[in-house]
């Protein structure tokens, strides 16, 4: 059958624009050669794509968070052996080391067959995609979403809490979903929330406001607090942050004053002691050292 030009020519832009529209092909991951994976998102379907580069992130470096260490390990060793596990909310302040503890963990236990899909926000409600992607694995996974927060009303809200209360879309028995957040209750609280409170027996009974807030987070069998360092921690922090610099490029930084001096200023420019404080200064310190030792 012969068609007109012109008429090619249009079928042509029609193949193309559809092309674009549709995932561009990825092979299935090959997850023993493969620690993790970014779910991503192409207009209306997604796929899995391999983590080139994992942070080096190591528990041992870890300070001032030994508790939630210690809770973490325990509950994701737990999973790695096949025993019930909790779903884990790790809340608080910034840069207190909430993200570090989960990469960590994939450092860790990776030999055991942990690994890790990271998810954005907006992506939760392709949940049961990646559940299907990874439950026939001989591995067990933590999808993880980073800094989670919403808006009310989202739809993503309502598939993550779908996911976690085991109804439809219930994660299979070899995920687990670590979730990280500066909000306990993963949505904005106001005021007027506690508007429509009264007393039951004695007892105060929160408002249907506030009940449908704590209610995500309710889901999760863990809450894990990260709160701002001491001075102290903060210290020990940056010390170990430029150890481990200094020994990656085989120099020597003693710690000093000066540099102690110098870690404390930095935290109060930077109006916050935690781990992430720490790491930047250590990087900035070690570099200007660089440069000073090579006349530069």
């Amino acid at each position: 059958m012969n068609l007109k030009p012109e008429l090619l020519e249009q079928l042509e832009r029609v193949l193309s624009s559809v092309e674009q529209l549709l995932p561009r092909p990825v092979g299935k991951i090959d997850w023993s050669q493969c620690q993790a994976a970014n779910w991503r998102r192409h207009s209306f379907a997604g796929f899995l794509e391999p983590v080139k580069n994992i942070e080096n992130t190591r528990l041992e470096e870890l300070l001032g968070v030994e508790k939630q260490k210690e809770i973490m390990v325990a509950n994701t060793r737990q999973f790695l052996a096949g025993h019930p596990a909790n779903n884990a909310l790790l809340w608080g302040s910034r840069g207190t080391g909430k993200s570090s503890i989960v990469k960590a963990l994939l450092n860790e236990y990776d030999s055991e067959g942990l690994r890790v899909v990271q998810v954005d926000k907006d992506d939760l409600i392709y949940i049961p995609d990646i559940f299907a992607a990874v439950e026939t694995e001989p591995y067990r996974f933590i999808l993880l979403c980073d800094d989670l927060t919403f808006e009310p009303g989202e739809p993503a809200y309502k598939m993550l809490k779908s996911a976690l209360d085991g109804s439809v879309y219930s994660a299979p028995d070899n995920v687990l979903i670590y979730v990280t957040s500066n909000r306990r209750h993963l949505l904005p609280e106001y005021e007027s929330d506690n508007r429509g409170g009264k007393y039951v027996n004695g007892e105060l009974q929160q408002s249907e406001a506030t009940e449908e807030k704590v209610s995500l987070s309710d889901r999760f069998g863990l809450w894990v607090a990260f709160h701002v360092f001491t001075q102290e921690r903060y210290l020990d922090a940056a010390k170990l942050c430029i150890e481990r610099f200094a020994r990656e490029r085989s120099i020597d930084i003693p710690w000093s004053k000066d540099i102690q001096e110098e870690a404390i200023k930095w935290s109060h420019d930077k109006s916050k002691r935690c781990g992430r404080t720490a790491f930047q200064f250590s990087k900035n310190f070690v570099g200007r050292y660089l440069m000073e030792k090579q006349g530069n």
